[in-house]
């Protein structure tokens, strides 16, 4: 099963973990979730003056976990709540207790997750691969999601290059010298030096370093299946994106999602990493749309 190489290796990912978590408002609340594939890391988020809204429930980046949000997790918080959870095989709290070895079982447990959230709906934001688990989830299960928020997805509007599919098998051998790994990084965010200093970065650099997952790959989302999505989409592209062509992945998501309410965006001057890149226009672009459907 996923998990990480060695004890070393996990505890200082942990440490690192807990570091990075410091620049994040406090949680309302922290907890493990129990579901037939392992136990989920989740928090809460909720300030005081945060209105009593439909939550949005974060699912984050491939290798990354809940501090990826630190840029965003402020802003979401004057509009609404906010859950955010460790994927299952990805580094990160939660652990995988039996192997996932299928799509269906990737949406098995996100489904078992939303299930034992209070609240009758929630606003599910994906973000790369999480873009992808969330889309997988709401094509399958698409009970309690009254929003599918896809920023940045793999595999959902297109393919990855093949380019960026031979960049990143070498990063992901824990084995791999850490310039290889700060490189493929470098290249994801557009050509941004990588600052070993930043929590955030240090923490994903550290997750892939130490821990091994072993989930299965993605199946790219049919055309078909975008055009049963019920609930509305709205999907935010960078247009100088490494992971899909960006133009074409844009123009499959205007002809193929069809609830009136859905809305494709492209950031034209951004790249993978949109979300700490642009935070305010993504946090407008996310509450224009939010605020149409209520």
């Amino acid at each position: 099963m996923s998990g990480f190489v060695t004890n070393e290796g996990k505890q200082e990912y942990i440490n690192s973990y807990h570091e990075a978590m410091s620049y994040l408002p406090q949680p309302f609340e922290s907890k493990m979730l129990n579901t037939d594939f392992g136990k989920v890391k989740l928090y809460k988020f909720q300030e005081e003056e945060t209105p009593d809204k439909t939550p949005l429930l974060l699912l984050p980046g491939k290798g990354s976990a809940t501090p990826m949000w630190e840029a965003n997790l402020n802003d979401f918080l004057k509009h609404r709540p906010v859950y955010t959870i460790d994927l299952i095989g990805e580094p990160g709290l939660s652990i995988e207790t039996k192997r996932i070895k299928t799509n269906m079982d990737q949406a098995s447990w996100l489904k078992q997750v939303l299930e034992q959230l209070p609240e009758e709906e929630i606003n599910l934001l994906g973000l790369s691969f999480g873009g992808w688990s969330a889309a997988n989830l709401a094509i399958k299960h698409p009970e309690k999601i009254q929003t599918l928020i896809l920023v940045e997805p793999v595999y959902v509007f297109g393919p990855i290059p093949l380019k960026m599919i031979l960049v990143s098998i070498p990063a992901s051998v824990p084995a791999v010298p850490k310039s290889i790994r700060e490189r493929m990084l470098s290249y994801i965010s557009g050509g941004a030096e990588i600052d070993e200093s930043e929590p955030t970065a240090k923490l994903i650099e550290t997750g892939m370093r130490t821990f091994k997952s072993k989930l299965p790959m993605p199946e790219k989302v049919k055309t078909e299946h975008l055009k049963k999505l019920k609930m509305p989409v709205l999907g935010i592209l960078a247009g100088q994106s490494t992971m899909h062509h960006s133009e074409k992945s844009f123009q499959i998501g205007v002809e193929n999602l069809r609830n009136p309410y859905s809305n494709m965006v492209l950031f034209e001057d951004a790249s993978h990493a949109i979300n700490g890149e642009y935070p305010e226009k993504l946090l407008q672009t996310i509450e224009d749309f939010l605020k149409h459907i209520e």
